[in-house]
């Protein structure tokens, strides 16, 4: 059935407050700061992706991994939207890692429609997480309050995307340990993986947990059977075949949870997280309370897309996201 966007609106959002400046590591990112420079943007990139997302319902999922995966590998500098021809290491989309990564020209077009109305001042690395954040909120989920002020980069390691972002087959002490750099508490780390609640699985990414028997014998039977009958081989005949992430998969809730708690987790990490005991208490504790996993999740999207950035004259402000200026 499909769903409009609408209906997908009927979702009370939660809206998180927020000081007015956030200081990290000596940058500060401001919650005002195109208050004077760019009044209109976040109304604006609201619009472009209303108009988007009702022509593709799938595409909220598509921003938010995009800002996830740019902010693990240098900090949120959308260095991910370097084309080959301009970034100074080579594109890091060459990395397997960024597999199934969509969008990026999207962003590029919300920056050509800024540059008519404030050239010059919005970065790239803040479209793309205004871009994420819209994505969260329009899908039915919180109303994050984020500050603004990132610098775009003007380099790209895809080698450094090869390391920094996670694999399907991470283990519940590296998952730790990657987003307690960031500042994230065990529960904010799980609550991250939250984002699982939109989107698609590719088998590429399914197969790893789909068949470890560890993994594997604790998924319900019948969720297995239709896992195996999408991905029936250990290495995939096609990446063109995706599975839903859970059973609302353009709806940002806490279906995730629910659904790993029955035994159909997508992903080994989702599935050891509901397991191991560091985790578990939090994944139960948002799998019953909707709101809490909402005042979660907004806690630790701001932590993941302050730490390590780039302000005031440590970046540039990107004329185009696909090149250095």
């Amino acid at each position: 059935m499909e769903i409009s966007l609408p209906l997908m609106l009927l979702t009370t959002m939660v809206s998180i407050a927020m000081p007015l400046s956030f200081v990290v590591e000596g940058n500060q990112l401001s919650y005002n700061y195109y208050k004077n420079s760019c009044p209109n943007l976040e109304s604006l990139i609201e619009k472009e992706l209303m108009s988007l997302f009702l022509i593709d319902i799938t595409a909220p999922s598509a921003f938010l991994r995009l800002m996830f995966h740019d902010c693990q590998v240098q900090g949120c500098d959308a260095s991910i939207l370097l084309d080959t021809n301009y970034a100074t290491h080579g594109s890091e989309m060459k990395s397997s890692r960024n597999f199934g990564i969509r969008h990026r020209e999207t962003i590029d077009d919300i920056k050509s429609k800024l540059e008519q109305e404030c050239p010059g001042q919005v970065s790239c690395a803040d479209i793309l997480i205004l871009a994420a954040k819209v994505s969260v909120s329009l899908s039915g989920g919180p109303y994050i309050q984020v500050p603004l002020g990132r610098k775009d980069s003007t380099t790209s390691s895809p080698k450094e995307a090869d390391a920094k972002i996670p694999s399907p087959t991470i283990t519940v002490d590296e998952f730790i340990s990657i987003f307690k750099s960031t500042g994230m508490s065990i529960q904010e780390s799980v609550s991250i993986l939250g984002a699982h609640t939109l989107g698609v699985g590719h088998c590429l990414n399914i197969v790893g947990s789909l068949y470890n028997q560890e993994i594997g014998d604790n998924m319900d039977l019948k969720f297995k059977t239709l896992l195996t009958l999408a991905c029936p081989t250990e290495i995939p005949l096609t990446n063109l075949t995706v599975v839903p992430n859970d059973m609302t998969p353009i709806i940002f809730d806490n279906q995730y949870y629910r659904d790993i708690l029955m035994g159909k987790a997508l992903f080994g990490i989702d599935s050891s997280i509901s397991r191991d005991p560091r985790t578990a208490p939090f994944v139960m504790r948002f799998a019953e309370d909707q709101r809490y996993f909402f005042e979660a999740f907004s806690s630790a999207f701001v932590k993941l897309s302050s730490p390590n950035v780039l302000t005031n004259i440590q970046g540039e402000v990107r004329r185009k996201c696909n090149q250095v200026n």
